[in-house]
């Protein structure tokens, strides 16, 4: 079959046939419908010292069915999505408590990117995956099970009532969806990002108000001014450590920062200000599988979808510069 993989002896992503997988104990076989790129596919240190198939964001058709998982809910020929866990040994449960790579050498465990979903077919854990609701459009459901679920717990855990002001800083992909669930859920939106061409998208999927935080000095006094204080929680989507500059500068006097965009460097925070409640921290992530069919659920319901860029499995590599240059205004897309 055709995969996407990194080399790291070419140091770049190249397309290469390799030996379709079978199902391990407790695992399906899946024709991937699709997959889609996601920025922390482009993170180095993610990558070992041997190829490895990219990609965690992925939706398919069951093709076979290990013994081990039958009678579990799933049959032949249903259509899946599937968080990005390989397995868990269950000697720490580590991996399962804190979603984290495995530290006890188990090979299945090295992380999402040992079994990526830039593939033909993929092996998935019975434990990891969940119908898929047919109301969704097989094709542009890959990027829920990694953006789309993140954007829902984000927005979810800011402890907002309908009404409320949610800053949505950065206005990509994940962005994009957290607009959506937060109007889904009665909240208001202001979009913050330093590209106009993401706050249009931000602005045709439901947000309030949009600011350019780099063209706009008077950004913040403004955002003040419409919120009637500051916002009563901002989010962060942008891999960036001066979008966290300014995240904590729109929120009103005991605003949330919720932190989920991966910045390159330690953020810094002022202990004076956390103590005497200026403003609070969370954070949140994919998380584990257990917690997947509450965003899936609510996706469908509201039938939230991203906006798209179809490409095809040859494509990858120019997709990783796009990505890496900045220039992906939509989820990127591979369709099988």
């Amino acid at each position: 079959m055709k995969a996407g993989q990194w080399d790291p002896k070419q140091k770049k992503v190249v397309i290469n046939d390799i030996p379709k997988p079978e199902a391990g104990p407790g695992q399906f076989l899946v024709k991937i419908q699709s997959a889609s790129l996601c920025h922390s596919d482009l993170l180095m240190e993610m990558r070992p010292d041997y190829n490895v198939t990219l990609g965690h964001e992925g939706v398919g058709h069951i093709e076979t069915i290990d013994p081990a998982a039958e009678g579990k809910g799933f049959k032949v020929g249903d259509a899946v999505g599937f968080d990005y866990f390989i397995g868990a040994c269950f000697e720490c449960e580590n991996c399962m408590v804190h979603n984290m790579w495995c530290k006890t050498g188990n090979s299945r465990l090295q992380g999402f990117m040992v079994d990526g979903y830039f593939a033909e077919y993929a092996v998935v854990d019975w434990q990891n995956a969940i119908l898929l609701p047919k109301v969704l459009d097989m094709s542009k459901t890959a990027p829920l099970f990694c953006a789309g679920i993140t954007a829902f717990h984000a927005v979810d855990s800011c402890e907002l009532k309908p009404g409320q002001w949610l800053a949505v800083i950065g206005c990509g992909g994940l962005g994009q969806y957290a607009t959506q669930y937060a109007k889904a859920m009665g909240f208001k939106v202001i979009g913050i990002d330093i590209s106009d061409d993401q706050l249009a998208m931000a602005k045709k999927v439901g947000a309030d108000a949009t600011f350019n935080s780099m063209t706009n000095k008077g950004y913040l006094d403004e955002i003040k001014k419409l919120t009637d204080g500051g916002c009563h929680a901002s989010a962060v989507f942008a891999a960036s450590n001066p979008a966290y500059a300014g995240a904590t500068k729109v929120l009103r006097i005991g605003g949330l920062l919720m932190v989920i965009g991966i910045a390159p460097k330690p953020l810094e925070f002022s202990t004076f200000d956390l103590t005497t409640g200026v403003y609070r921290v969370k954070a949140d992530s994919t998380s584990i599988p257990q917690r997947m069919k509450k965003a899936v659920d609510f996706t469908a319901k509201h039938n939230i979808q991203p906006d798209v860029d179809f490409r095809k499995i040859e494509d990858l590599p120019a997709m990783v510069e796009q990505m890496h240059s900045g220039k992906a205004e939509k989820r990127l897309v591979v369709v099988f």
